[in-house]
């Protein structure tokens, strides 16, 4: 399994061995892997190396620890695609996953600044916040806050966006969602998202920004999205042109 003649480091190998053990579902996540002692008597070299490998594997979030337990393989992540426009819901439901939610914040407030520039809105109007988790198969995957013009919606509800938000929009009020923008940046989650996404402190997670137009042209709606990194992974493909 490892080659000590290779260009390829030991650790590296060792890495690429253990992600396709776990493709081949040798090891399912919620699985405990070997110690680092098995490990390194399986592929004949130092613990050392075998533990720069987990910890390459924990730091991507392939494994994960538990303290006094082990080292154990990591959900499977959700691969995002950038291309194309879907809600949540309508993400979850292509994967055959139960998409679900816990309302938060549903409340009609002053348009903040940073909003209202986004919005192409006066800072009189008002927007309606929505906070909500975002759950897939009952696991929570993103925290997400949403700010629409009231004046666009003006007879949402609580009970409305309990379902999906973008289906209400389209199919009921007959709205056509053409585009947005988006931007994604790699943070730190502080001690109340990490309770909200039931991860341990200052993890990892991925702080997306999306601002969505109608067809018409109004500027529709804001969205702040803090998911997961050790669920979540965005993907792209990429022309040269």
């Amino acid at each position: 399994m490892i080659n000590k003649q290779s260009p390829l480091p030991i650790y590296y190998q060792i890495i690429e061995d253990l992600k396709n053990r776990i493709e081949q579902q040798e090891f399912n996540p919620g699985d405990m892997i070997p110690s680092e002692r098995e490990l390194s008597e399986v592929y004949n070299v130092s613990r050392m190396t075998v533990r720069q490998a987990i910890t390459n594997m924990v730091n991507d979030g392939h494994l994960y620890r538990e303290r006094g337990k082990g080292t154990f393989v990591s959900e499977r992540k959700i691969e995002q695609p950038l291309q194309g426009m879907t809600g949540f819901t309508e993400d979850m439901k292509q994967r055959g996953m139960t998409a679900s939610s816990k309302l938060l914040v549903f409340k009609t407030i002053p348009i903040p600044q940073d909003i209202a520039k986004k919005l192409l809105l006066d800072m009189d109007q008002q927007v309606y916040e929505i906070k909500r988790i975002r759950y897939a198969d009952h696991k929570p995957m993103a925290v997400e806050t949403t700010y629409i013009h009231t004046a666009l919606i003006p007879n949402l509800s609580e009970d409305l966006v309990q379902g999906s938000l973008y289906d209400y929009i389209e199919n009921t009020l007959k709205l056509e969602i053409e585009k947005a923008s988006q931007m994604i940046e790699a943070t730190i989650s502080d001690q109340h998202l990490s309770n909200l996404l039931d991860i341990p402190p200052a993890s990892a997670i991925l702080h997306m920004e999306r601002h969505s137009f109608l067809k018409d042209g109004r500027a529709f709606e804001v969205v702040k999205s803090a998911y997961r990194a050790d669920r979540y992974k965005f993907i792209s493909d990429i022309y040269r042109t």
